[in-house]
Formats: structure tokens, C-alpha cells, sequence
């Protein structure tokens, strides 16, 4: 298929060399989309069916054979030969069962190591004779060693997931999903699968996967393209509020500052904020055309005004309606003095200098960033546009000890940022993506869903993540809550519970800590026949640290040194000391460097074979309070796939006894 694209010629076929330039790229594209993975086999399962899809069956049709893979794959004759994954008629592959066949006979699974197929598994689904056991294929492909990249896992998806991923694109789908349960691969195969499903319109307003950190992206980068989406983009909250701010992050708040900055009630403060330049006239106004002089009252002009008030659109909407609505109350005098103005008059009277000066008076330009730098700089500003919103106390907190004098000299913080994205918006509409995928989302404020939320106002969102793995000080009490400031309080909520990457003694030991930091949610079961590796072992040093690294090393498969962030350095130097290579977060694992070390303020999101946690006190002692280091501890425990050691020098938490 590949190579027939390759082969096409366009020499000819095109009128002007626009279009043969925009051909080229749609053709380069797809020579993109089409490449060979040699360790990513096309199929990966097989359907018998009784009866043909869509067949009258009381005809007594003959059934038909499908392979199912990654990608649609057709012969040089343009027949099907893999029928992608995503197809209506794949989809008996993942929730056809003994007790509901799906009109399918057989299913089969097929097994690889290394791209070559090494094994094939068969299940009977509609005969009563055969005796319903667990796919030992599923098992292995669940269990398999992960080095590198995060990869695709559209041969292992399970019914509860499958669910979530064909959900419609006309809905918000909330996931709320513990530790290996599937909820990152899930949003990327729901990105996929809408892509299939609604290519057109999404083609025209666009997707976006919105992740915690950059070293995040880069980790899950290789699932898309794997299955040939090419066009998804990926970013931080922090990369699109900049994106629209314009200014650089150079400074950081105290916890208590960036909780409140983050709080709801600031959207309020900053509409205010915007509304409060609006100016109601005093006087009339007086347009001149040729001889004529037209009076436009003083009571008139305000009514206008608070007309469009009224209204509440978008700031900018209303001042780019102000000159035309005086323009009309103009041409109204006009007609009644006997003339017969057209629309181009009208727009004449709307360019006019004296209009111009009235709308530049009553309705001024309004620059987001020096908004919030004002409101951030002046007590009496702040206090006019907060009153009955914040208290005094409050107020202090948002105030800046040494006001800037400028944008650019500004040190603005990620939740400044926020709050100029916010204003922006108030000012004119952010455009609007047609599915948005929000992953790790119960780390963000109010006004970060917002500003998310504004990404996908006509448009739906996967919003994903895990109440237990909150670890910013606004962290996510409820999703209800949480969709609500997206926007979306109509989101369905669905829970994954089924653990199919951590072993069962690793997330057992680490559900200790759920009663402490999540009461109500249920407990990740893992489903993994290997138990895993689990040991908790007193250390005197980082030596000892860095040895337990090196048995793990013995393993196939990633390992990764997970720390509080201020024992990163000592744990650093005890490494290079004894010679053993490591990566930071985000770089892709080689046969010859599979170690990483891992600051636990990254850990989130990432999975490596094995895992060696340094300190488990020290990370709790980390965060500002207890309740918050216990998540990251959670957090920090659960990111093993195959084996955790425990190493320690000062006592464990009580959680965990």
C-alpha cells in the first residue's frame, strides 16, 4: 500500500502548482501514516462468523472471516485483508462471550515476540462443550516487559474499556481509574477510534491530548502514530495558556497564593475587572457629514451601552458592535430629516473620528496582561473588583509584594498565566478543538479546567485521572465538581477498577494508603496471574540504593529510581560513583542504559518493569502537608509493571504499617 502511494504521479493531474504542492503534502502524509514498525505486527486477532454482517440469516448465509489489526490493510486488488480495529464488525473481538456470542464462532488471538507470530490461541464461543478459561495470550501480552515508549494496547482492550473508547463524540466521558487500570491507554484509543469514526468533522476542528508535564508526552508520543494518526496534537495546560498569554513564566506562589489563583471565584474577579472600563457618556454626541450636523443624545448613547452590558458577550464582540449601533442611531436622524442613507453610509458614520473617539472613551481596548498585572499591583483596583468576592485577607495574598511596572519585567507565574488566558477569553473567544483529552486532571485548579474547558466549548472531552493521585494543594474533590468547571456538568462518569499492570502484591501494599487519602473509592483488583517481585528492605546508604538498582538490572525489561525530589542529587552521585548509567524522565530506555531516575514530582503517569522506591518517608516529607505526601507516596508506589523494592534508612509511614 505504501509503495503505491510512493509510485503515484502528479505531474498531470493538477491545475496550478497550489494544489500540486497541497497534493504532494496529503501524499507525503500518508506515505508517513503508512510506515512499517517491524516489531508491530498489522493483525492480531481472527473472527468467524456464523453468518455474513448484515445478512438476512433465515437465508442460511454462509458466515465470513476477518482478521483484525492496528490497520485496514487491502490487496493490490483494493480487497480487505486486515480490517482495522476501530470497524463496527471488529468490535465482537473485544465484547463477544460465551454468554452474548455476538453471532461470532470462533475468536482467535494471535501471539508475537519481537514482530514474529509465535503462538495462536482459540476460543469456541458457541460451543456448549468447550469450558470458558482465561486467555493465557491476553495474560502474556498484559504481563509483557516494557522498554521504552508506551505502546498501543488495541490487542489486549478489555469490555469495560472498550466501552469508554466507542463512546459517541457527542458526549463528555469522565474516567475516573486507579493505578494500571488502563485510563491513559483508553483516552489515546478513544482519540483513535473518533478519529475513524468522525474523521470528517474532526478533520475540521481538530484534537488535542493534554497531559501533566512534557516528559508525560513524551512517554505516551508513539501510540498514535502507531496506528496512524498523524494530526493530534499534544500540549500542557501551561504550554496553552502561554500560547495565548504571551508572557514568560520566570516566577513562582507560595502554595496558598497558587490555591486561591486557581479558585473559581477569580473568573468573577476578572470579569469585573474587564467590565469595570466600560464608561457611561455625559455628554452627546455630535457627528458632522458635509453641512449636516447630527446630534445623538447623551441618554441615548447610554442605552446603547447598556444594551450591549446587558447582553454579556465577549468584550471585544461589543466594542466592534458600539460604532455600528451609534452608526444606526445616526442614519435613524437621517431618515427622519428625509434622506435615504444606505449601508455604506453606515459604515462611513461608524469610521467617523468623532465615533471613533466615543467608543475609544466608553468602551476602550482592553490588553489582558496588563489587566491582570494591575489587579495584581494596585490594592484599590483589586479591592473594587473583589468586593463581596474576596476578603481582605485574600486580597493581600493575590497582591505582589514588589509591583512591576511592566508586562516584560513582570515575574509571572503559571497561575498568572491562567488568569490572563481567562481574561483573554472575556475579551474574545478562544477557538474551540472538537475533542479534547484531558489526562492526570484531578491536579488541576478550577480555572485550569476552565481554561481547558474553553478549548472545547463546541466541542467533547475524555477527562482522566485518579481522585487517589491528587498532589497539588487544589486537587480534585469530586469529577461532578470537576466537570462542572470544564463545562461540561452533564459528563458521564465511569470508574475502571480492573488493575491490569500493577501485580497484585504491589497495589495491595499501596491500597494500604486509599482509606487515608481517598475514602470512598473502591480499590484497584489487579487481574495479573504473576504476583510480582515485592520486597521492603532496610538500607544504610545510597550505595545500597544503587546495588538493589543493579539486581533489578539483572531483569529484562526498565527499571526506574523513584525519589523524593531533594534525594535526587545524592542518589545522582552515588550512580555515577559506581558507574551505572542512567536517564532522566522522558528519554527513551536502549539495550544499554534502562535505567531511570525518577523525581517523585515527575513519577506520575510513568511505568517502568521494575521499580526501586528510595525513602518513602522522605517523599511524604516532601509536600506541604501529609495528606498530599501520602498521595504522592500512592503515586510513587504504583508505577511498578513487574516488581517493587522498598528501600528505606529512616522509619516507613504508619500508613503503610
Amino acid at each position: 500500500m505504501r509503495e503505491d502511494v510512493e509510485a503515484l504521479d502528479i505531474r498531470d493531474v493538477t491545475a496550478n502548482w497550489v494544489n500540486a504542492e497541497v497534493l504532494s503534502h496529503q501524499i507525503d502524509e500518508r506515505i508517513k501514516a503508512l510506515a512499517d514498525l517491524s516489531d508491530t505486527p498489522l493483525f492480531f486477532g481472527r473472527l468467524d462468523y456464523l453468518h455474513a454482517p448484515g445478512a438476512d440469516r433465515a437465508e442460511g448465509a454462509g458466515g465470513e472471516r476477518f482478521y483484525i489489526g492496528r490497520r485496514h490493510v487491502h490487496d493490490a486488488d483494493g480487497d480487505p485483508m486486515v480490517i482495522d480495529w476501530r470497524a463496527p464488525v471488529s468490535q465482537p473481538f473485544y465484547r463477544a462471550s460465551r454468554k452474548d456470542p455476538m453471532d461470532v464462532g470462533l475468536r482467535r488471538r494471535f501471539g508475537y515476540t519481537g514482530g514474529e507470530l509465535t503462538a495462536y490461541e482459540d476460543e469456541h464461543l458457541t460451543d456448549p462443550a468447550e469450558a470458558e478459561t482465561a486467555s493465557r495470550l491476553l495474560q502474556q501480552e498484559i504481563e509483557k516487559p516494557r522498554v521504552g515508549p508506551m505502546r498501543d494496547i488495541v490487542a489486549t482492550i478489555q469490555p469495560e474499556q472498550d466501552e469508554i473508547v466507542r463512546a459517541g463524540l457527542g458526549g463528555t466521558v469522565c474516567v475516573q481509574g486507579g493505578p494500571g487500570t488502563g485510563k491513559t491507554a483508553v483516552g489515546l484509543h478513544r482519540v483513535a477510534y473518533l478519529l475513524y469514526a468522525y474523521r470528517d468533522r474532526l478533520a475540521r476542528t481538530g484534537t488535542l491530548v493534554i497531559g501533566p508535564n512534557r516528559s508525560f508526552l513524551h512517554y505516551i508520543e508513539q501510540v498514535l502514530p502507531a496506528l496512524g494518526e498523524l494530526e493530534v496534537r499534544q500540549a500542557t495546560v501551561d504550554d496553552l495558556v502561554a500560547q495565548v498569554s504571551g508572557v514568560e513564566v520566570r516566577g513562582a506562589d507560595e502554595p496558598a497564593t497558587a490555591l486561591l489563583k486557581g479558585d473559581a471565584r477569580m473568573a468573577e474577579v476578572l470579569r469585573r475587572a474587564v467590565r469595570s472600563h466600560v464608561t457611561l457618556p455625559t455628554e452627546p454626541l455630535v457627528v458632522v457629514r458635509g453641512s449636516r450636523r447630527w446630534r445623538v443624545p447623551a441618554y441615548e448613547l447610554e442605552e446603547i451601552v447598556r444594551e450591549l452590558l446587558d447582553r454579556d458577550i465577549r468584550y471585544g464582540a461589543a466594542r466592534e458592535a458600539l460604532p455600528q449601533r451609534i452608526a444606526h442611531a445616526v442614519l435613524v436622524r437621517m431618515e427622519q430629516a428625509g434622506e435615504a442613507p444606505d449601508d455604506r453610509v453606515q459604515d462611513a458614520v461608524a469610521r467617523n473620528a468623532a465615533v471613533k473617539a466615543a467608543v475609544k472613551a466608553l468602551w476602550p481596548p482592553v490588553d489582558p496582561a496588563k489587566l491582570v498585572l494591575r489587579l495584581l499591583s494596585d490594592p484599590e483596583f483589586l479591592a473594587g473588583q473583589a468586593d463581596g468576592v474576596l476578603d481582605e485577607d485574600e486580597r493581600k495574598l493575590l497582591l505582589w509584594a514588589r509591583p512591576a511596572r511592566s508586562v516584560r519585567s513582570a515575574k509571572w507565574s503559571a497561575a498568572d498565566a491562567v488568569l490572563i488566558d481567562e481574561a483573554a477569553d472575556l475579551v474574545r473567544r478562544t477557538p474551540s478543538l472538537g475533542h479534547v483529552v484531558l489526562d492526570e486532571a484531578q491536579d488541576l485548579s478550577p480555572m485550569q479546567y476552565r481554561a481547558v474547558g474553553r478549548r472545547c466549548t463546541t466541542g467533547s472531552a475524555t477527562v482522566l485521572g485518579d481522585l487517589a493521585q491528587g498532589t497539588t494543594p487544589w486537587a480534585t474533590r469530586s469529577w461532578q465538581e470537576a466537570l462542572r468547571h470544564l463545562g461540561k456538568p452533564e459528563g458521564v462518569v465511569e470508574e475502571l477498577t480492573a488493575g491490569f499492570r500493577v501485580p497484585t502484591d504491589v497495589i495491595g501494599y499501596a491500597s494500604r494508603l486509599l482509606p487515608h487519602i481517598a475514602p470512598g473509592l473502591t480499590p484497584v483488583a489487579s487481574v495479573r496471574e504473576n504476583p510480582g517481585f515485592f520486597e521492603i528492605r532496610p538500607v544504610d546508604g545510597a550505595e545500597a540504593v544503587v546495588a538493589a538498582c543493579g539486581e533489578l538490572l539483572r531483569n529484562e525489561g526498565s527499571v526506574g529510581l523513584v525519589a523524593a525530589d531533594a534525594r535526587v542529587p545524592v542518589l545522582a552521585e552515588a550512580l555515577s560513583a559506581a558507574g551505572v548509567g542512567y536517564l532522566a524522565p522522558g528519554e527513551e530506555t536502549t539495550a544499554r542504559t534502562r535505567l531511570t531516575l525518577v523525581p517523585a514530582s515527575l513519577a506520575k503517569g510513568l511505568e517502568y518493569d521494575y521499580v526501586v522506591l528510595d525513602e518513602p518517608r522522605a517523599v511524604v516529607d516532601g509536600e506541604p502537608d501529609e495528606r498530599t505526601g501520602l498521595r504522592r507516596l500512592y503515586v510513587t508506589l504504583t508505577r511498578a509493571v513487574s516488581g517493587l523494592v522498598v528501600t528505606h534508612a529512616t522509619a516507613l509511614p504508619e500508613q503503610l504499617a
